[in-house]
Formats: C-alpha cells, sequence, structure tokens
C-alpha cells in the first residue's frame, strides 16, 4: 500500500518498484468492449503473481488487461471525471480516506461479490448497497531508521506526543496531507488521537520541531528517508518517515543480501489503519467480467498472494500471512481508527486547515 498519492507527484502503492504485470497506458473505453477481456484500473503498485492470474484467466474465461493511471489519489480523481465515460470495468486502490468522495460522485455500482461474507466485519462498509468490496488493510506509520538512533544513543520515538519532543527536532519527514494519501492518513490519525480542537496545536508543535512536508511517498521514502536502501544512497538525512508497518519487511525481502533483521522500524503509537476497496464502474463496458475479476480478489488464492506483492494484508477470514511478512512487520496492536462518515465530515476542512497552518 505504499505509493498513494492524491495527484500526479509519486508513486501509488508500492514501497518497491515491482515488475508490471500487464502494462495498458494507451487503454481506453472500446478496448473494454471485448467481451473476453477486463479491464482493471487502478494505482501503479497494482501487482500479482502471475501465476495467480493465470489461474483467473483459465477459470474465467477472461483476460485481463490493466490500466495503472498513476498516484492512488491521482487515479480515483480521474476516474471520477471519466465516470461517464470510464478506461475500464474495475477499479482498485480507493481506500477508506477518500471512500466517501468515490461514492458520493456515482463511482461505482452496486454489486455484492461472492465472498463477501467471508470478510472480516471490522472491513466492511456501505452495507446494502455493496458498491464496494473491502479488499486489503495495513497501517500508516511513522518509521524510523534503526542505525540512525543506535549511532545517536538516541530512543526512537513511540507515540504522536514523542514527535513533537525537542530530541527529535529536524528528524521527521512527512507527505503533504493535500496530495498524498499516507500524508492525509497521518493527518487523520493525529485527528483521532489530539480531537477536532486539539490536532492543529499537536500540528504547531511539529511545525516548530522541523517537521519537513514533501509531496508524496516515494520523495519521503526513497529521498529523503535515511533508513530505506535507496534514501542511503540518495543521501537522504532524514531517520523518521510517515510510511507503513509493512515498510520494514520489504526493506529485508527486497534487499540484495537479506538481513537478519529490518533496518528500520515503526513507532507504533502513531499508526492509522487504512483499508482499501475495489468496486464495479458505473457504466462499465464488461459488468459480467468486472463481477468475476471482484469474485476473485476475494479469493484466498489472491488475498494469500496480496502480502509480498502488495505488502498489505487480507480482509478475508482463514486468510493465511507468510511468516517473513508478519516476522518483520506484525500490524499495529491498537491503531488510530475513524469511521468513513467522520472523515467524509472533516476531511476537506481538515486539509485546508492543514494546508494554512503548515505549508504557507
Amino acid at each position: 500500500m505504499h505509493t498513494k498519492n492524491l495527484v500526479a507527484v509519486t508513486v501509488g502503492l508500492g514501497l518497491v518498484a515491482l515488475p508490471a504485470l500487464t502494462a495498458c497506458g494507451s487503454t481506453d473505453a472500446k478496448k473494454s468492449a471485448d467481451s473476453k477481456t477486463v479491464t482493471l484500473v487502478s494505482h501503479a503498485s497494482w501487482s500479482v503473481s502471475k501465476n495467480v492470474i493465470k489461474d483467473f484467466e483459465k477459470q474465467s474465461g477472461y483476460r485481463v488487461r490493466v490500466l495503472r493511471d498513476g498516484d492512488a489519489g491521482q487515479a480515483v480523481n480521474k476516474a471520477i471525471l471519466t465516470k461517464d465515460h470510464p478506461q475500464g470495468d474495475v477499479f482498485f486502490g480507493v481506500d477508506n480516506t477518500l471512500l466517501s468522495r468515490a461514492l458520493d460522485n456515482g463511482l461505482f455500482q452496486p454489486y455484492q461479490a461472492k465472498g463477501s461474507d467471508l470478510v472480516l466485519p471490522e472491513y466492511r462498509v456501505d452495507q446494502g448497497k455493496h458498491r464496494v468490496t473491502p479488499i486489503d488493510t495495513g497501517d500508516i506509520c511513522v518509521n524510523y531508521d534503526k542505525a540512525y538512533f543506535s549511532k545517536h544513543k538516541l530512543t526512537p520515538p513511540q507515540s504522536f506526543a514523542d514527535l513533537a519532543k525537542p530530541e527529535y527536532k529536524n528528524l521527521l519527514v512527512t507527505e503533504n496531507a493535500a496530495t498524498s494519501s499516507p500524508g492525509l492518513g497521518f493527518l487523520l490519525g493525529s485527528a483521532a488521537k489530539f480531537g477536532d480542537q486539539g490536532w492543529p496545536d499537536y500540528w504547531k508543535k511539529l511545525k516548530a520541531n522541523g517537521v519537513k512536508v514533501v509531496d508524496g511517498w516515494e520523495q519521503a521514502y526513497y529521498q529523503e528517508f535515511s533508513g530505506s536502501s535507496e534514501g542511503k544512497k540518495a543521501g537522504g538525512d532524514r531517520p523518521l518517515v510517515v510510511s507503513y508497518a509493512s515498510s520494514p519487511p520489504a526493506e529485508v525481502i527486497f534487499a540484495k543480501k537479506r538481513p537478519s533483521t529490518a533496518p528500520t522500524g515503526v513507532a507504533y503509537g502513531t499508526c492509522f489503519r487504512q483499508t482499501e476497496y475495489a468496486g464495479l464502474l458505473s457504466n462499465a463496458t464488461n459488468t459480467k467480467g468486472g463481477k468475476a475479476f471482484l469474485d476473485f480478489l476475494l479469493t484466498k488464492e489472491f488475498q494469500e498472494d496480496m502480502p509480498l506483492k502488495m505488502f498489505v494484508y487480507p480482509v478475508r477470514k482463514g486468510a493465511q500471512v507468510p511468516p517473513d511478512f508478519t516476522k518483520y512487520g506484525p500490524p499495529a496492536k491498537d491503531p488510530e481508527t475513524m469511521s468513513p462518515g467522520s472523515i467524509a465530515t472533516h476531511r476537506d476542512q481538515w486539509v485546508k486547515s492543514w494546508t494554512s497552518l503548515i505549508l504557507k
């Protein structure tokens, strides 16, 4: 779930550059008219094992075409603008921070996917209408560079409040809440922690403590963060970054020489729970194929493939997670959460206030 930016500034959902399964930047609605092809519109970090997608194609009779449309927020906004003549049949990658915007704009048509009854209750939304299907979940959290804190004999921060302490001055980089899904999630997490009246004062403290804001996750994690492999190469000098609880296992699994422990850690007192959804696009050309694909996204095969492809957790009951994933990046035990209704009510005003407070 790593490169989710709301405008065309950076990355869709992926902590690492994963190879494209099917790329089709030139896909248009006419191609979707092929009844044997189902077109998925998603953010840049969509990824699935080739054998898994081949199983779907063999069993369903449909060929899958994937249109990666940049960052998650960018993809959502473009899908809304093109909803009358959609680019595909299914959209994957709208999360709980932006769900109300998609639903209010009529992006999806109702469909209750097979397997919906197996989705864990805490991730079910839009009950009765079934315009979206929960697919995965994860936690937006501050990550820290273990080597930096060891070298400086400094205890890593563990809570939102810690980040505003003098010993962490000029150490944190976060993403713009107006342009990045992780940045927005971090803002929502602080609002859940400190309340509607308290979060602005908290951010004033962060600003005074030297928080750095960049447009999106890729820039923050790959360029500014000293703890990532790419950040080291780029000369990143910030040992604290807003990322994901699942970022440490990616650092281990994709290392050229796998370390025994992750080089980065998670400040679990800073986490905000994120959930991603998929839906059948309004005016989709191949609705039958789109429905079959939504059913596929809830199969145990796909749900168990996700952790090491997109570094997210399954939402289906009984889906197993690879040991390496949980070993290096366990989910937060008590993350901040916020109901879709609360997000819908406050999000736009909070982002506007945050922008005035932090960026001006």
